[in-house]
């Protein structure tokens, strides 16, 4: 169940590689159908808004929320405070990269393969540099180093706990 969830997810983000905005300004018809679904206009940054929309699309339940940070609430596997190293991520993670200048997370990434450094993803609003506030939707290689905490949102509930319990309660010992 969860693996097709996450092949659904995936399949979704896929649909939109390439999409950029309009005027370099967080806008574009696209970008702005996004940020739609979070209740924000043009004009805002969408990373997470973009992850809210794919989320949406698969018929998975996640937040309906532009703020990376409302992202790693619940549904969250890992964070770099409780160990150094966390559970491999699996396809269809979402990750979160934290940002020292903002005392936060300040971008989130779909986790879509792994190898043994690195993940690699598909990301709104970034660019062919990896910056957290570019221009369009693409693939991205990142280290497994730079991502700070983890969430899963292909499965839920009951199934959740019974998948990651047993991980989260050891780590947080």
């Amino acid at each position: 169940m969860r693996e097709r969830a996450a092949n659904n997810l995936v399949a979704e983000a896929e649909k939109h590689i390439g999409v950029t905005e309009a005027t370099g300004k967080n806008d574009g018809t696209e970008v702005e159908r996004f940020l739609a679904i979070t209740g924000l206009k043009k004009g805002q940054p969408w990373c997470a808004a973009f992850q809210a929309y794919i989320h949406d699309a698969a018929g998975l339940p996640a937040p309906h929320s532009a703020r990376v940070v409302d992202w790693f609430k619940q549904n969250v596997v890992w964070e770099r405070e409780w160990t150094m190293y966390g559970p491999e991520a699996k396809r269809g993670m979402v990750g979160a990269l934290y940002y020292k200048d903002l005392g936060r997370y300040g971008h989130i990434v779909l986790i879509v393969g792994a190898d043994k450094r690195n993940y690699y993803t598909i990301e709104g609003n970034t660019n062919s540099a990896g910056s957290r506030e570019g221009e369009g939707v693409y693939r991205k290689i990142r280290t497994k180093e730079s991502i700070s905490a983890l969430a899963d949102y292909c499965i839920n509930g009951r199934a959740f706990i019974k998948e990651y319990d047993a991980y989260i309660q050891k780590t947080m010992k």
